[in-house]
């Protein structure tokens, strides 16, 4: 990895400050990170830790959703820098370097050394030419040469795969994931469901959660020994309804608009937080009931924990968006305020 990295994800992040005209006290004060961090970002001098931080930043900028996509690979790039990771094989070519001081020739050994060049760049020409028709003969014959070994540890796949590639690397990593248990359609292209299934692949690993495919998750997927194999959602409805006799058609309604039942489902907020499993327990309410990204992933747990924080006060008002509904429908006295 080379610093090339750092400087660019700091001039994508100096083209977001440059759109608007708000100063860095400014978007300090709406992203939660101070003026002087975000200007050592855009300079390049500093690496943020998070991608929350810069995310934020981009968002008050008015960044896309392919801007932000193209943010958070370079921040992977140069978050590798940051953590010391080895660089990728490059080749690079010799430099030609003059020679110092040389004398120069005579006039007839001039040209006595020119005619034993033409020779012999005509002979090399030949042999060249032969090896060159041999090669063709033989591919030919036997097709492209093979890639050796794991696919997405070859050259053939970048050090990191991640959202928006549309790829043989993609299909590798999608087909991985299910042999590793997971639902998830095998097509090359690596969007918002296939970076779900990579996130809790990685929790389930004992990996960092960063939704990008780096060596480390390459590996671990080649390992084959975490299981994503987890609830159906008719099983998700079923017990839900069994540990919410109370409300059980309002728990299931917002269990399916929170995750659409779906146990490994997963969610980035604006702000860098995340939700996690069946109920989209926020990072948050997570560390309030004493519980783990793993467990969050649990489908008994979750749905247990979201019991557990319903019990507090005999409501959702934790998931006030999908219980809008209803609501809507019920008595002033049970809105949450």
């Amino acid at each position: 990895m080379h610093t090339a990295e750092v400087e660019r994800l700091a001039a994508l992040l100096r083209t977001f400050k440059n759109r608007t005209e708000r100063s860095y006290e400014s978007l300090a004060k709406r992203t939660g990170v101070s003026s002087s961090s975000l200007h050592r970002y855009c300079s390049g001098t500093k690496i943020p830790t998070d991608y929350g931080s810069i995310q934020r930043f981009a968002k008050e900028c008015g960044a896309t959703q392919e801007e932000l996509r193209e943010l958070h690979r370079l921040w992977v790039l140069a978050d590798a820098v940051r953590r010391g990771q080895p660089e990728p094989d490059v080749d690079t070519p010799p430099e030609n370097t003059p020679p110092e001081n040389t004398p120069p020739e005579e006039p007839h050994r001039s040209r006595l050394r020119r005619r034993l060049a033409v020779i012999g760049v005509a002979a090399l020409v030949l042999v060249v030419g032969g090896v060159t028709m041999s090669l063709l003969s033989a591919g030919r014959q036997t097709g492209p040469p093979a890639v050796g070994g794991p696919l997405l540890l070859s050259s053939a796949c970048p050090p990191v795969v991640s959202m928006g590639q549309h790829d043989e690397c993609a299909r590798e990593v999608q087909a991985l994931l299910s042999r590793a248990g997971a639902e998830i359609e095998v097509d090359g292209d690596f969007g918002p469901a296939t970076l779900r299934r990579v996130t809790a692949f990685q929790v389930l690993a004992d990996l960092q959660p960063r939704g990008v495919v780096d060596e480390a998750t390459k590996r671990a997927l080649y390992d084959q020994k975490v299981s994503m194999a987890t609830w159906p959602p008719e099983q998700v409805e079923r017990r839900i309804r069994e540990v919410f006799p109370e409300v059980p058609d309002r728990a299931v309604g917002i269990a399916r608009c929170q995750s659409y039942l779906d146990p490994l489902y997963v969610l980035t907020n604006t702000n860098g937080t995340r939700n996690w499993g069946v109920f989209q327990l926020s990072d948050k309410l997570l560390a309030e009931l004493g519980g783990t990204q793993r467990q969050a992933y649990d489908p008994e747990w979750n749905i247990q924990a979201a019991r557990r924080a319903w019990s507090r006060h005999q409501d959702f008002r934790d998931w006030k968006h999908c219980d809008q509904p209803f609501r809507t429908s019920a008595p002033p006295s049970s809105i949450p305020r």
